[in-house]
């Protein structure tokens, strides 16, 4: 073998080992989490940054706070779960995340959106929302959405529980819903504001009468058995870290 040649096997070897000893990282499995669609748009700004902070993947997947609970009641695998404050309780409770883990993150209130574009009306007061509701030819939301209690709440404390059964169309989740309106089959959404404002497509009108508001709380956990528990912990530390409040509050979650 050349001079030459014994350099060229030199550095290709080199080269191997350095990608050998890099692949570990780069083909790690990512960490899983199951968040509700309630933080869904703080989640999506963080994430990246916190990805590149912990040094490994993560692997996020949305649905309601109620969802998630069977899911993982159902021995679905997670590593990190941020779902409502009552959820997470009833985890911690059946064993399925850590309970000395559980983190606070946020709280949001509930509020009316509209397809962009559409007619804007007053919802400020307990009469003005009621002739919005009943003028509206349909209104939707989340069937088990956090928000869906105090809103057949707030129908029945306005005396119009029957006529909004009968035009209301409850849908698997806030993102499902909230693509009916975009689509102009439902006129009205009543959801989280955090649920409202990163939809595009459509406007928040305001959020309900302080009468009728009501406000859902989120924390964030580990999963009891997480696959890396520091990589795991990294990560909702760095989702719940006080540098993040006001990515929260942007998207509708005051802390």
């Amino acid at each position: 073998m050349t001079h030459g040649a014994r350099r060229r096997h030199t550095a290709v070897l080199a080269a191997a080992l350095a990608w050998c000893s890099a692949a570990p990282a780069q083909t790690a499995s990512p960490l899983r989490v199951l968040s509700s669609n309630g933080v869904r748009a703080p989640l999506e700004v963080l994430e990246p940054d916190c990805e590149r902070t912990i040094g490994r993947p993560v692997a996020v997947e949305y649905g309601t706070s109620a969802s998630i609970r069977q899911r993982i009641a159902n021995g679905e695998p997670v590593d990190v779960a941020f779902v409502t404050t009552t959820v997470v309780a009833e985890l911690a409770k059946g064993g399925y995340v850590t309970p000395s883990s559980i983190t606070p993150l946020g709280r949001g209130g509930i509020g009316v959106g509209i397809r962009a574009g559409g007619h804007r009306f007053a919802i400020d007061t307990p009469d003005a929302i009621k002739r919005a509701l009943l003028a509206a030819d349909s209104v939707t939301f989340a069937r088990e959405g956090a928000s869906r209690p105090h809103i057949d709440r707030m129908f029945e404390r306005l005396g119009i529980a029957a006529e909004m059964q009968a035009k209301t169309l409850l849908e698997a989740g806030s993102v499902q819903a909230a693509e009916k309106v975009v689509a102009g089959q439902a006129e009205i959404l009543l959801t989280l504001v955090s649920e409202i404002l990163p939809v595009e497509g459509m406007e928040l009108i305001g959020p309900l009468p302080s009468e009728f508001q009501s406000y859902i709380a989120f924390d964030g956990a580990l999963g009891a058995h997480a696959t890396d528990e520091a990589s795991a912990r990294a990560f909702l530390d760095c989702v719940a870290a006080p540098g993040a409040a006001s990515t929260f509050a942007e998207k509708g979650i005051e802390r």
